[in-house]
């Protein structure tokens, strides 16, 4: 299967809070999108493995995406050494995305930057051919990079390099993440107090939608930065 666009996220429930309107808007256009975890956010303050599995599965069918793997590496530490890079770059040539989401480049929880890091690299790295990789079934694969990766935002407000329309998506988006009912605000769920689990975080990542879109004279919007410079055909091109 080769995916138009691949999202990585360290911790379930990165890529909806990150590229989740992204995500919704491009499967609408007929593209096929899949979302790899990079941890099961074993060390999370609420939830378990299990539960924040099938949240991510109830996540997953809300937004329509082609699958969802998780590659369990060690939440909280995150390493860009390579080993990691080898699974990376594994799943990079399984599924030959042309476009690569990946994590914030820094941000509050230190696998965010780590992630980013672990997977920009092994994007570039995925296109060399000496680097030996093999699939499920022992077959040698093939090198292969993506024509572009970029980093969603996460925690800290930062300054995207572009912003992506999503007006009519941010519902969507908002469903996704509500699907992780063990994080995030839920006047049902009890637990232990979180940055992420307050009413007024939920209602942050609907309001920076909201203030991109404003921006860009639209209705919503997310924002991504990017490692390299971006060329256009044309000034049509542009909003």
């Amino acid at each position: 299967m080769k995916l138009d666009l691949l999202a990585f996220g360290a911790h379930p429930d990165d890529v909806e809070l990150g590229c989740g309107g992204t995500i919704a808007k491009t499967i609408a256009e007929g593209k096929k999108v899949g979302i790899v975890d990079l941890t099961q956010g074993e060390m999370s303050t609420r939830g378990t493995p299990q539960l924040r599995a099938l949240e991510s599965q109830a996540a997953a069918d809300i937004l329509g995406v082609s699958f969802r793997e998780n590659l369990n590496f060690k939440d909280a530490f995150i390493v860009n050494d390579h080993k990691h890079q080898m699974e990376v770059i594994a799943v990079l040539r399984k599924y030959q995305p042309k476009v690569v989401l990946c994590n914030a480049i820094r941000d509050r929880h230190t696998d965010h930057a780590k992630a980013s890091d672990l997977v920009s690299q092994a994007c570039f790295l995925s296109g060399l051919r000496r680097i030996e990789t093999h699939d499920g079934e022992g077959n040698p694969q093939t090198a292969f990079r993506p024509q572009h990766v970029f980093h969603y935002i996460q925690w800290e407000e930062l300054t995207p390099d572009f912003v992506v329309d999503i007006s009519g998506f941010l519902p969507k988006k908002m469903e996704a993440i509500r699907a992780f009912k063990s994080q995030f605000y839920d006047e049902k769920e009890e637990g232990p107090q979180t940055p992420i689990s307050s009413l007024n975080f939920l209602e942050s990542v609907a309001s920076r939608a909201k203030n991109m879109g404003r921006l860009i004279y639209k209705d919503a919007a997310e924002g991504f930065t990017t490692d390299r410079l971006l060329g256009i055909e044309n000034f049509d091109s542009l909003l």
